[in-house]
């Protein structure tokens, strides 16, 4: 199966192939920059012993199940209270392959933890879509691909888009139909800095690139099954909040490098809190009560509410959501749901993150509201669909 996945060319995109595997690990052993990275993760870490390690990885699903599993394990137990898992009877019988599709909060440990929590119930680890935007250094490139992870390419031109967009679909259809192994996507390009969570129609349409049938057909051969993800405290609340200000005060703003960086590191070594995954239902059964005959966009429009409505039903709350929603809208409505300590926990949190931005001509209302609004926005939506 690798070997097709070699020669129907997604040779820029794909994972490695186990062939693959031993130059690849050379490659890292003998990088400096992935030693520094990973002592800062462990300072303590020998690494002679963590290379004979890597080298005694053959193939990517001992890479994977070991070192990979390994290193995110260690990052849940620094940096969460808990990591669960919810909806497993959801999962698809027999292990069958599928498309999980779920909103998105951090960089790396999104599809990092679900793939986690999924090995631990024995369904198995996905491969996972990354843009390339974030393989800011080639050992990250190698270690994704040995992951593996297949990549999408960001900031190509109108022509090339429409061309790689069609590769991208072929790979995950020729990866759920041929190499029977599941994917993981995010529901839009980048994270939803405000948390109001919303599947953009333009992915949908690039998945139905992959397929040869009518829109509802392509879509439904990809069996998606949303996720919704639940975290508890969001470690890159204050730098999301800080780009809002940045973008406010000038509209021409954009993210550097450095801050995509930044980015990663604080979601991957700051306090989480409680983290929650659902396996929502497969939406298949949604999708065949469609008409067929909905004109394009709709269809898509319908298709993204159907998966939205998944997500949001089955969020995970805590009491800083409950909290966030009072303070925001000046109610008491949820004040049966947590305690005056908690209410002080969360304004301390609030005002300590809020202290962590240093910027010209900081506003702190804004500053303020805005992060408010990232732990109001998933109760808000959630209340919707119960409406």
């Amino acid at each position: 199966m690798e070997k097709d996945v070699v020669s129907l060319n997604f040779d820029d995109i794909r994972p490695m192939t186990n062939e693959e595997v031993k130059g690849a690990i050379e490659e890292l052993v003998n990088n400096k920059d992935l030693e520094r990275a990973f002592r800062y993760i462990k300072p303590d870490l020998n690494w002679e012993e963590f290379s004979n390690v890597l080298r005694a990885c053959k193939t990517k699903e001992q890479f994977k199940s070991t070192l990979s599993y390994e290193v995110v394990m260690m990052i849940a137990k620094k940096t969460t209270f808990s990591l669960t898992i919810s909806g497993r009877s959801r999962l698809p019988e027999d292990k069958r392959p599928c498309t999980f599709i779920s909103n998105h909060r951090d960089i790396v440990l999104d599809a990092s933890f679900l793939n986690m929590v999924l090995y631990d119930v024995g369904y198995g680890m996905t491969q996972v879509a990354i843009g390339d935007n974030l393989l800011i250094r080639d050992w990250i490139k190698t270690v994704v691909r040995l992951n593996n992870s297949f990549i999408v390419k960001r900031g190509v031109s109108v022509r090339q888009q429409l061309e790689e967009s069609k590769k991208l679909a072929s790979y995950m259809y020729h990866t759920i139909k041929e190499t029977k192994e599941s994917v993981w996507i995010a529901q839009r390009e980048g994270r939803a800095k405000d948390a109001n969570d919303k599947t953009q129609p333009s992915i949908l349409k690039m998945l139905n690139m992959g397929g040869d049938k009518d829109i509802l057909t392509n879509i439904m051969d990809l069996n998606i099954v949303p996720v919704a993800i639940s975290y508890e405290y969001d470690p890159c609340d204050f730098l999301k909040a800080q780009e809002y200000q940045l973008k406010r005060d000038n509209p021409d703003f954009v993210k550097s490098q450095r801050d995509d960086l930044l980015n990663m590191e604080t979601g991957i070594l700051n306090d989480k809190g409680r983290v929650h995954f659902t396996i929502c239902s497969p939406i298949n059964p949604a999708l065949e009560k469609l008409n067929p005959e909905m004109e394009k966009n709709e269809l898509f429009g319908a298709i993204a509410e159907t998966i939205d409505k998944e997500i949001y039903k089955h969020y995970r709350f805590y009491p800083c959501n409950y909290v966030a929603y009072d303070i925001l809208y000046s109610t008491s409505r949820f004040s049966e749901l947590y305690s005056l300590k908690d209410k002080k926990h969360f304004l301390d949190y609030l005002q300590k993150q809020v202290d962590k931005i240093v910027i010209h001509n900081k506003d702190e209302d804004f500053l303020r509201t805005k992060i408010l609004e990232m732990y109001t926005n998933p109760l808000k939506n959630h209340l919707a669909t119960q409406e």
